[in-house]
C-alpha cells in the first residue's frame, strides 16, 4: 500500500499469515473485522474524505474465536475456500480462572442476586494488536452478595463466538440476539436457562413471522412478555421490512463485503406465542442509528444518543410500547453530550441512569448522569470513579439499585494503540440504600459485638449476611 502519511498496520510475517490461513480457528473474512467493532459506530478521521478512510490501515486487526468444530461444517468449508480455516485462539491463549477476561462488546444481566456475564472479545497476549473473541462456552456469574465470581461451561448449540450482541433476560431465561462473529453478522436468536441445574443454549429456531436482519449494536425493550429490538448496525433487510436502512457507503471498502448500515427498526418477538411481528408506529420517528442504549420504564421505551452516519447523538425519545406511538423529549439547557456505546440503566419507576460512552471527537468518557422520567431533567451524578473512562461496557441494576458496571474499554478504541479492555467492575450507589441495606451495614460494622445475636435472625437474611461477610473478608477489612 502507498504511504499516503497514514499509520500503517503491523507487519505480518509470512509464516504467521500461513498459519492464519491454515490453522483450526480463524477465518480470513474477519481481515475485515478490523473495522467490526464500530462500523456502524466509526467516525471518519480528522484528515480523511467520504470515500478515502482509515481502513485498510486496520486491516489485519482482528483475531477471532469462531470454534467451527462440527466436521460437516469444516468440510463443507475446505471445499468452498481453502484459506478460509481458522486459528485456534481458544488452545494457544490462557484465560483467567477467578475473574473474567478483560472484554468489550459482551453481554451482561442480572437475575434475582446474580449478574452473568457472556460474550465480547480482548487483546490477544502474543499477538501484538490482534484481538480475539471469548469463548462462546464460557458464562461468568458473580455473586452480588459475596461478590465473589465463577466460571461455567455452558452445552448446546450456541454456533460462535460473538461481539455486539444483545442480551436481555425475562423471567430468568437470557435471551441473546444477533451479533457479529467471524463472517459477519447474524440474526440467530438463543436462550439460556439460568435457573437450570445446568447451563444449555438453546437455539430459536421454530419461530414464525419474519424476523430482523442481520446485525450488531441494537437496543432491546422488555415490555409484556415481549423482546422489542430497535435499531444496529448491518446488512440490509431482506423483505417488507418497515422502517429505514441507510447504507454506509465506506462499508463497501472491505474486500467482497455486501455491505452494512445503520437502521431503526422495530421488531417484536412475542415469547408466548414465539412469532416476530413489526408495529405500525406513528409520530417523530427516531433517525437508524447503531451503538445506541435502550432502558425501559413502565410502558416507555427510552433511546439515547448512539452513532449516525458521522454523528454520535445526545437526542433522547420513547416510544409507548402500547399504542407505539415516538416522542421526542426536548433536550434541556443541561445536558450529556453526544455519545454511542455507553449504558443507559433503570433504576427506579423514575430514574434512568446513563454512564460513559464515545464522543464524536473521540474521547471515552466517564461521566454520569440521572434522568428523571417525570420531569424531562438531566442531573450530573457525581461518583468516585471519573479516573475510570469506559465504552462499550455492560450496566445492570442490582437488587438494591446500585449499578454495576462491567469490562469495557479505557481509551480510544479506535485509535492504533492497544485497546485498554477491562475486566474491573465498577458499582455505583444511584439510590439511597434500603433500611435493610443499612441495618446489614450495621450488623456487619459491628459484628464482633453483634455475632452471638445472628441465629435470631431470620434464616434468609441471616445467609445474606454471610454472604457479605465473605464479600468483607475477601476484601481484607
Amino acid at each position: 500500500m502507498a504511504d499516503c502519511g497514514r499509520r500503517q498496520f503491523p507487519v505480518v510475517p509470512p509464516e504467521s499469515l500461513k498459519q492464519l490461513t491454515r490453522s483450526n480457528d480463524y477465518r480470513t473474512k474477519e481481515k475485515m473485522a478490523a473495522m467490526e467493532e464500530d462500523m456502524g459506530d466509526l467516525p471518519a478521521r480528522e484528515d480523511d474524505n467520504d470515500s478515502d478512510r482509515d481502513e485498510e490501515d486496520r486491516l489485519f486487526a482482528w483475531m477471532v474465536n469462531d470454534a467451527m468444530d462440527e466436521d460437516e461444517e469444516e468440510e463443507e468449508e475446505e471445499e468452498e475456500v481453502e484459506d478460509e480455516q481458522p486459528l485456534d485462539t481458544e488452545s494457544s491463549e490462557s484465560f483467567e480462572l477467578d475473574t473474567p477476561a478483560e472484554r468489550s462488546g459482551h453481554v451482561a444481566v442480572v437475575d434475582r442476586n446474580f449478574m452473568y456475564v457472556w460474550g465480547g472479545y480482548k487483546n490477544a497476549q502474543n499477538h501484538g494488536f490482534f484481538d480475539l473473541y471469548l469463548p462462546r462456552n464460557e458464562v461468568w456469574m458473580y455473586n452480588i452478595e459475596s461478590g465473589e465470581w465463577t466460571k461455567h461451561v455452558a452445552g448446546g448449540n450456541l454456533h460462535t463466538s460473538m461481539s455486539g450482541s444483545c442480551g436481555v433476560c425475562v423471567d430468568g431465561v437470557l435471551y441473546l440476539f444477533g451479533g457479529h462473529h467471524a463472517r459477519g453478522n447474524t440474526n440467530g436468536i438463543y436462550r439460556l436457562p439460568l435457573r437450570a441445574p445446568s447451563l444449555v443454549w438453546e437455539e430459536m429456531t421454530d419461530l414464525k413471522g419474519l424476523p430482523p436482519s442481520s446485525k450488531d449494536k441494537l437496543g432491546c425493550w422488555v415490555h409484556r412478555n415481549r423482546l422489542i429490538f430497535f435499531g444496529g448496525y448491518g446488512y440490509a433487510a431482506q423483505g417488507p421490512h418497515r422502517g429505514t436502512f441507510e447504507y454506509d457507503e465506506s462499508s463497501s471498502l472491505v474486500w467482497d463485503s455486501p455491505g452494512r448500515g445503520w437502521n431503526n427498526h422495530i421488531h417484536i418477538l412475542d415469547l408466548e406465542t414465539s412469532t416476530w411481528s413489526q408495529p405500525i408506529t406513528s409520530g417523530n420517528t427516531p433517525s437508524p442509528r447503531a451503538a445506541h442504549a435502550c432502558a425501559t420504564v413502565g410502558n416507555r421505551g427510552y433511546v439515547f444518543g448512539g452513532r449516525y452516519k458521522n454523528y454520535r447523538l445526545n437526542d433522547l425519545y420513547y416510544i409507548d410500547l402500547d399504542t407505539w406511538e415516538w416522542h421526542e423529549m426536548s433536550i434541556p439547557q443541561q445536558c450529556p453530550v453526544g455519545r454511542s456505546w455507553h449504558s443507559f440503566t433503570p433504576v427506579s419507576s423514575d430514574h434512568i441512569f446513563l454512564f460513559g460512552g464515545f464522543t464524536t471527537d473521540r474521547k471515552t468518557l466517564s461521566d454520569a448522569w440521572v434522568y428523571s422520567v417525570s420531569k424531562n431533567e438531566w442531573k450530573p451524578f457525581k461518583h468516585s470513579h471519573t479516573q475510570r473512562p469506559r465504552l462499550w461496557h455492560t450496566a445492570c441494576c442490582g437488587p438494591d439499585g446500585e449499578v454495576f458496571v462491567f469490562g469495557g474499554c479505557a481509551n480510544n478504541l479506535l485509535s492504533y494503540h492497544r485497546a485498554a479492555h477491562s475486566n474491573k467492575l465498577l458499582v455505583f450507589n444511584v439510590l439511597p440504600k434500603s433500611l435493610v441495606g443499612f441495618c446489614m451495614d450495621v450488623i456487619l460494622q459491628h459484628r464482633e459485638h453483634l455475632s452471638h445475636y445472628w441465629d435470631c435472625l431470620p434464616k434468609s437474611i441471616l445467609h445474606s449476611l454471610k454472604r457479605r461477610l465473605s464479600r468483607v473478608n475477601t476484601l481484607g477489612s
